[in-house]
C-alpha cells in the first residue's frame, strides 16, 4: 500500500516524550527536511487542555488524578478537555496543509467515518463538534494546530479504551454527550494493530489530494517503529 505520508508508530510512550518528538518532527516538515509523516502512539492516561482551557471540566481534583496516575497538561491544540490512555489510537498527522484547516478537519473525521463502516457501524462527524460520533457518543475526539502550515496534534480513536476513565472528564467540555470504542460497539476486543492496519488506507485515501504528490514514493518507503 503507497501512502502519501510516512508512518513512524511510536508504541507506547508518555505524552510529553511524543509531545517532543511531534515538535521535531512538525519542524522538519515545516523546513522541507522531511516528507509528511503520521505518528501512531498510545499513551499513558493523561488529561489534556487545549486553547479552550477546560479545567473546570474536571470531575475530580487534580490532586485525585494524580494519585491515580494521571497527568494534566495544557498544550496548543484547539478544542476544551481530552482524556488519553491505554487501548486508544492516538495519531499525529504532520502534514504540510497551508490554511485548509476546515478541509482537513472533515477529512480526518471522513477517514474514521469509514473506518467505522468497516465495522458495520455508522457513524458521522459533527462540523459544530469536531470528532466522530455514533449518536450522542463520541468514538474519535478530533483537536488540530497549524503552524508554518502544517498540522500537528491530531485525533484520538477508542479502540479497546476503558471508557471508565472518561467519568474524571466532561468529554471535550460537552455535556450530556458520552463516549464509546470500536470494542464496545463490535463486542469483541479489537486490538491496536489492526485498528491502525484498518485505518491507514482510509487516511491515506482522505487525505491523498492535500499533499505533495512527490511525497507518495519517499514516504511510501519509511515505515518506521520506535520501541518506548
Amino acid at each position: 500500500m503507497e501512502l502519501p505520508f510516512a508512518v513512524r508508530d511510536l508504541g507506547r510512550l508518555s505524552y510529553r516524550d511524543a509531545w517532543r518528538v511531534q515538535h521535531d518532527v512538525h519542524d522538519a516538515v515545516a523546513r522541507g527536511e522531511s516528507v509528511p509523516t503520521l505518528l501512531l502512539v498510545e499513551h499513558a492516561p493523561v488529561i489534556t487542555f487545549g486553547r479552550k482551557g477546560g479545567r473546570d471540566h474536571l470531575r475530580a481534583t487534580p490532586e485525585s488524578l494524580a494519585a491515580r496516575g494521571f497527568e494534566l497538561i495544557d498544550i496548543e491544540r484547539g478544542g476544551d478537555v481530552t482524556y488519553h490512555g491505554p487501548g486508544q489510537l492516538v495519531g499525529y498527522p504532520i502534514l504540510p496543509i497551508g490554511r485548509r484547516v476546515r478541509d482537513y478537519l472533515r477529512r480526518l473525521e471522513a477517514a474514521v467515518v469509514d473506518l467505522a463502516a468497516e465495522y458495520g457501524v455508522q457513524a458521522e462527524g459533527s462540523p459544530g463538534y469536531a470528532g466522530v460520533w455514533i449518536g450522542d457518543a463520541k468514538l474519535c475526539a478530533i483537536g488540530v494546530a497549524i503552524k508554518r502550515g502544517v498540522s500537528f496534534h491530531g485525533f484520538a480513536l477508542n479502540v479497546a479504551t476503558d471508557l471508565s476513565h472518561f467519568d474524571t472528564i466532561v468529554p471535550c467540555g460537552l455535556e450530556g454527550k458520552t463516549v464509546t470504542s470500536l470494542s464496545a460497539l463490535t463486542g469483541r476486543t479489537v486490538t491496536m494493530a489492526e485498528a491502525k492496519e484498518r485505518l491507514l488506507p482510509h487516511l491515506s485515501h482522505r487525505l491523498r489530494d492535500m499533499l505533495p504528490a512527490a511525497a507518495d514514493a519517499t514516504a511510501a518507503t519509511i515505515l518506521e517503529r520506535t520501541s518506548a
